[in-house]
């Protein structure tokens, strides 16, 4: 398959972090987790970080151990939230964010992103008793969305551009937005459509609950990277741009998104591959 890598030129910090330096030294390589992120970044039953992305990111520390020689190279986690996450990479706290974060330009201006390896669209999850299809329906509605997310700012557009007089909520992460809707405090929640598939799929009554509504936004996923360490972020690119070529990440998208998922209690989300996602595999960027 014919590979065409389009990567932007990174502007180097005054103060970047060499990282591959640190891992040299250190035998370690720090990877940040979301606890709740499913299928892309979760807990499995022995409270291990698992996941499309944190899969990615573990091929990619692989590939950082053989380029730096080592015998051995020790991941630790540490945990981010939707609301941390940024600051924690900016402060130079972790070395990979391995969640569901979208690469966005204003986020751009504080951390560095890997190519982009998954597009989902912001749409809503809503009770199927309540017969909500689109965003007019939610007219004088509350409508919940996970702080920090790019989510909050696209549902209070659509809003304002629709008059559409709803009560925005925040929970402070998706478990909690989503379970807002299922005790009905909301009526609504909007996020990226894959991470609802996730959370209908392990609801304790699934057809209870339906995803509609024309997209919000396209939504690019990405591994946040600390800014402006080149040499860094040219080995993790690579190392993406080669699971793409070679065909991996295909494997790796049917292992989450196609088949029972074990962690999950062998549920399948049955998300076949769309077709955003297929072509951005095609010409691989980090734009």
């Amino acid at each position: 398959m014919a590979l065409v890598l389009m990567l932007g030129v990174a502007a180097p910090a005054v103060h970047a972090a060499d990282v591959l330096t640190k891992i040299l030294d250190s035998k370690t390589i720090v990877i940040a987790y979301r606890e709740s992120s499913f299928p892309f970044s979760f807990m499995d039953q022995d409270k291990k970080p698992v996941g499309y992305t944190i899969d990615l990111c573990l091929k990619i520390a692989d590939a950082i151990k053989q380029q730096l020689k080592l015998q051995q190279l020790n991941i630790t986690y540490i945990p981010v939230t939707s609301t941390n996450r940024i600051d924690i990479m900016a402060a130079g706290k972790a070395d990979m964010e391995c969640g569901s974060t979208t690469d966005t330009a204003e986020r751009r201006k504080r951390v560095d992103f890997a190519i982009v390896h998954f597009i989902a669209a912001s749409r809503m999850i809503v009770r199927v008793e309540d017969k909500i299809k689109n965003w007019p329906d939610l007219r004088d509605k509350k409508v919940v969305t996970t702080k920090g997310t790019t989510s909050v700012k696209s549902l209070e557009d659509r809003g304002q551009i629709r008059s559409l007089n709803m009560t925005v909520l925040e929970g402070r992460d998706h478990n909690e937005s989503f379970k807002m809707v299922e005790n009905k405090t909301a009526d609504a929640f909007a996020m990226d459509d894959v991470l609802l598939y996730g959370l209908k799929a392990t609801a304790g009554k699934p057809a209870e609950y339906v995803i509609v509504g024309e997209a919000l936004t396209t939504e690019p996923y990405a591994i946040m990277l600390p800014k402006g360490d080149v040499a860094f972020k040219t080995m993790v690119d690579h190392e993406i741009a080669r699971i793409i070529q070679d065909g991996e990440i295909y494997k790796l998208y049917a292992k989450w998104f196609l088949s029972p998922i074990p962690a999950k209690n062998n549920i399948t989300l049955n998300m076949p591959m769309g077709y955003l996602l297929r072509e951005s595999l095609r010409f691989p960027t980090d734009r």
